[in-house]
């Protein structure tokens, strides 16, 4: 069955989606040039998510363990790069939080102008018990509700608040307009707010 591709695909992702052929193909090297295109920028994002080095380094090994695994159903519907982190995003998620290294704030604004919206700062917390069953009870609805995105709006929340990159760094690394950055994380975030709004009504939030 024929591929279809994003017209839209800049020149390097459609590199990266001959040396991905070349991968599923059985060509070792292959494996090894997308290694090195996207592990330096793989490994800073983890490191801005864990906060260690070598557990960094970790996730940045597991992410391309789990990508290559699935690299067959890669399909240029969107660039390599974006796929890529999104599997490195979720998988350094799942570590923080089997870990509980950090807890998510929700009480901060999205943005610093903001009175409604929420922020996702990874942080270090000490609490006494009453208020970290609390601050679990809203991470888990956060969370709850954060999966409820699609994929493009939710890797935007997760690039902007998770690991606080600015709109350009968003741009290059999805390899899109930055006037599509700030359009869809802005989509994004009114989508959230509404989607929040029942839970803070409840008291939840």
């Amino acid at each position: 069955m024929e591929v279809k591709i994003n017209q839209n695909l800049s020149e390097k992702a459609l590199e990266d989606y001959k040396i991905v052929q070349r991968a599923v193909a059985g060509n070792e090297r292959a494996f090894t040039d997308l290694s090195l295109r996207y592990k330096e920028s793989i490994f800073h994002m983890m490191l801005k998510m864990v906060h260690n080095r070598e557990d960094a380094d970790d996730l940045t090994q597991e992410a391309f363990a789990k990508a290559f695994n699935k690299l067959k159903s890669y399909t240029p519907k969107f660039a390599f790069s974006t796929w890529l982190f999104k599997i490195a995003i979720n998988n350094a998620i799942d570590f923080i939080r089997k870990k509980r290294l950090n807890l998510l704030s929700i009480d901060d604004p999205l943005e610093p102008e903001g009175s409604k919206d929420y922020s996702y700062n990874l942080r270090s917390s000490t609490l006494d018990p009453e208020e970290t069953y609390i601050r679990n009870q809203k991470v888990k609805q956060m969370r709850k509700t954060l999966r409820k995105l699609n994929h493009k709006y939710r890797l935007m929340i997760e690039l902007r608040y998770f690991e606080e990159l600015t709109y350009e760094e968003i741009s290059r690394e999805l390899e899109i307009p930055l006037g599509t950055v700030k359009a869809q994380l802005f989509r994004a975030k009114e989508i959230l707010q509404n989607m929040l709004a029942p839970a803070v009504q409840a008291g939840k939030i």
